[in-house]
């Protein structure tokens, strides 16, 4: 089952990726719309959301479908760090706070989960 998980997480972090780059080439300027939505990087984009859609269909044949809410939660946390690390975002006390939520959330789930 642990596999599983992890395809559906890798999902997630692909997901996160492809909207790094679509957010990338949003904030540059480009000389014709055919130019700002044809080009390798929105395209590279687009492709990373379809194989990001497939794996949970993969992961969701074992996981239950309550899992998929807690697991596209880890999506916050990959949006913070590239945000900090991509956009030079400032990670503020909230942000940690919520992020720390998030990540607790996660682990009561997965605690009750193990035990039920």
């Amino acid at each position: 089952m642990i596999g599983y998980v992890l395809i559906y997480l890798f999902g997630v972090f692909i997901s996160a990726v492809s909207q790094v780059l679509l957010k990338k080439e949003a904030i540059k300027p480009h000389e014709s719309i055919i130019k700002e939505y044809l080009n390798p990087r929105v395209i590279v984009a687009y492709i990373l959301f379809f194989f990001a859609s497939l794996l949970p269909i993969i992961a969701f044949r074992v996981l239950p479908l309550s899992f998929g809410p807690v697991l596209e939660a880890t999506s916050y946390i990959y949006v913070m760090v590239f945000g900090a690390v991509i956009f030079h975002e400032k990670i503020t006390a909230k942000k940690v706070l919520a992020i720390a939520l998030i990540i607790g959330g996660i682990v009561l789930y997965s605690v009750g989960v193990s035990l039920g």
